[in-house]
């Protein structure tokens, strides 16, 4: 069966950010029942299969595919702290870091001004530079967490669950109890 327009609209909207409530809105539907429409859109076959014919495309459009993300992960994970200082240990300017750590592996950066003195005898005497990185370790379990490396998958183990009821029901009578 064909989409409508308006599910047609909701399939674009929803490659955006893969959110079926924000995408329900765009596409035109009440705010007040698009929790509900977003989920209801996403449960019928013909919009998942719309929704997955058209991420192909979407990555070929953006060039973003799982390549692409494993090897920026990758990127970031490997890129040298010391990039960013000069050979006399101090930071250098924003302009001159390689351009990984201009993209987001520096989650902030505060420059302050330190003086000595005050009044008319308060002068500069150099600044304080603070970085704030963003958080390395999330990155290696994202690697880690790809289907083909399966560094951390949760693994539940039970073990003496064999004949458990009876080692109850045992136990219940040895202490005088009917259940």
């Amino acid at each position: 069966m064909a989409l409508t327009a308006k599910q047609q609209c909701f399939v674009q909207e929803y490659l955006l950010d893969l959110n079926a409530t924000k995408a329900a809105i765009r596409a035109g539907y009440s705010k007040r029942s698009a929790q509900e429409q977003g989920s209801q859109m996403l449960a019928r076959q013909e919009i998942s299969d719309a929704i997955d014919e058209a991420k192909p495309a979407r990555s070929e459009r953006t060039e973003v595919d799982a390549d692409w993300v494993l090897r920026r992960l990758a990127d970031e994970v490997e890129a040298d702290l010391a990039d960013l200082y000069d050979d006399n240990g101090d930071l250098r300017p924003i302009d001159e870091w390689p351009e990984i750590w201009r993209q987001g592996l520096v989650a902030g950066v505060e420059i302050d001004a330190l003086y000595e003195g005050s009044g008319e005898d308060r002068r500069q005497v150099g600044h304080l530079k603070k970085i704030k990185l963003s958080d390395r370790l999330r990155r290696l379990e994202l690697i880690g967490r790809h289907v083909r490396v399966n560094a951390f998958q949760d693994q539940v183990v039970m073990s003496g669950v064999e004949g458990l009821a009876d080692r109850i029901a045992r136990a219940k009578l040895r202490n005088g109890s009917d259940g």
